[in-house]
C-alpha cells in the first residue's frame, strides 16, 4: 500500500507506508522486517538508500556486548550511507531538492529509507552517478590525512591496510610522501602498491619490521607513522617507527579496552601524538565533502577497495566477512535494490542481480 507522505515541503508524490530494514536480532542473526517509513521532522530529511557501507564499529554490536539489548531497532547501525532525496521536512535548505544524490551522515541505514539532518549530508555530482560513496569513512581518511600534516619528500609508514590504511596510503603518495606500507595480509600488500605504496612490509615480526625501516631510513626512522590497525601491538610498533621528534597519528579504532603506552619512549623521542578522530559532526561533513572533491577530481580512487557486497538480507554474510577478512577483502558494501526493481512484472520476485 501507498499513501502521500505527510511532511511539509515534500513534493507532490506517493511513498510507500512501510519498508524494509534490516534488523539484528540477536548476537550474529540479522534478519530483515517490514517497518515503518521513518516521516522527516523540521530539518530533516528523508533519503531513499541505494546502499551503505560495513563498518568495523558495527562488529561489538553484532557479536554482542553485555551492554546492548536486543533486537537492536531496524537499520541500525549502518551510517555509511548514499541515496536520493525522497522526501524533505520543514526549513529544509533552498538547496536540497527531491531527487538529488547524497551521502550523509544516519544511523540507521540498513534500511531503504533513513533520516538524517539536512545538514549531515553532502550532494553527490553527476561525475560520481551510479558510483558507491560511503562518505562516513572516506571523509575519515581525509580528516586523519589532514590532522596528519604530511608533506611532500617526507617518509610516512602506514601500519595497517585496510579499507582506512589504503586510502591513507594513497592520499600520503599524491601528496609526495615516500610511503612504508606494513601488513599482514598479502592481498592488502597489493592493494598499498596499487594505492602507490614505494615499499611494502609483512607485518609478522616485531624487531625486524623494525630493523627494515630503519635500513630504508638511514636508522632515524619515519617522520610520520600512522597506526590503523586499533590493537595493542600495532600501536606499539607504530611508536618505534616514528623518528626523533616525528609524529605518531593514532587512527586505528581503539573501543576493545584499554591500552598501554610506552611513555618512556615518547618523551624520550619527543613525538608529536595525534588522536586523529574526530566526534564534531561538522568536521565529519566537511571531511564529506572534501571526500567528494577528491574523488570528483581524481585525486583519490577508492572503487578497487569496494571488495564484497551484498544484499540487505546478507548482512550477517557481510559482517562474517568484515570479521574473518578472507582472502581479497578490503570493504564490504550492501547494495540496496529498491522494491520496483526486486519484482517482475507479474509481482513475483526476481532474483538480486551481483
Amino acid at each position: 500500500m501507498e499513501t502521500r507522505l505527510r511532511a511539509a515541503g515534500t513534493e507532490s508524490g506517493t511513498l510507500p507506508d512501510t519498508m524494509r530494514a534490516a534488523q539484528i536480532v540477536q548476537p550474529r542473526q540479522a534478519t530483515v522486517v517490514e517497518t515503518a517509513l521513518p516521516v522527516p521532522a523540521a530539518g530533516e530529511v528523508l533519503v531513499q538508500v541505494e546502499g551503505c557501507g560495513v563498518c568495523g564499529s558495527n562488529l561489538p554490536l553484532w557479536e554482542g556486548r553485555d551492554w546492548f539489548t536486543y533486537p537492536m531497532p531496524p537499520g541500525n547501525p549502518g551510517h555509511e550511507a548514499w541515496g536520493r532525496i525522497a522526501a524533505l521536512g520543514e526549513a529544509a535548505p533552498a538547496g536540497l531538492q527531491i531527487g538529488d544524490r547524497v551521502a550523509m551522515l544516519s544511523y540507521r541505514a540498513f534500511a531503504e529509507y533513513d533520516i538524517a539532518q539536512a545538514d549531515a549530508l553532502v550532494k553527490l555530482p553527476d561525475s560520481l552517478a551510479d558510483t558507491p560513496f560511503p562518505a562516513e569513512p572516506l571523509a575519515c581518511a581525509l580528516n586523519v590525512f589532514a590532522r596528519s600534516n604530511i608533506q611532500a619528500g617526507q617518509t610516512v609508514a602506514v601500519v595497517g591496510i585496510g579499507f582506512l590504511g589504503a586510502l591513507l596510503t594513497a592520499l600520503a603518495a599524491d601528496a609526495g610522501a615516500r610511503v612504508i606500507a606494513i601488513t599482514r595480509r598479502p592481498c592488502a600488500l597489493e592493494s598499498a602498491r596499487q594505492m602507490g605504496a614505494a615499499h611494502r612490509i609483512v607485518m609478522d615480526d616485531h624487531w625486524r619490521i623494525i630493523e627494515q625501516v630503519k635500513r630504508l631510513t638511514g636508522d632515524e626512522g619515519c617522520d610520520c607513522v600512522i597506526e590503523a590497525v586499533g590493537a595493542q601491538w600495532p600501536l606499539d610498533l607504530a611508536a618505534e617507527l616514528t623518528r626523533i621528534r616525528g609524529r605518531l597519528v593514532i587512527a586505528g579504532y581503539h573501543q576493545d579496552g584499554t591500552r598501554q603506552v610506552n611513555m618512556q619512549l615518547w618523551n624520550w623521542r619527543g613525538l608529536d601524538v595525534i588522536n586523529a578522530h574526530e566526534r564534531a559532526p561538522q568536521v565529519y561533513v566537511d571531511g564529506m565533502q572534501a571526500a567528494v572533491e577528491a574523488v570528483a577530481g581524481g585525486r583519490l580512487d577508492p572503487s578497487p577497495l569496494y571488495t564484497h557486497r551484498y544484499a540487505l538480507e546478507e548482512l550477517d554474510q557481510a559482517l562474517t566477512a568484515l570479521q574473518q577478512r578472507p582472502d581479497g577483502f578490503m570493504k564490504a558494501l550492501i547494495e540496496i535494490v529498491p522494491a520496483a526493481a526486486r519484482r517482475s512484472p507479474s509481482g513475483d520476485d526476481t532474483p538480486r542481480p551481483r
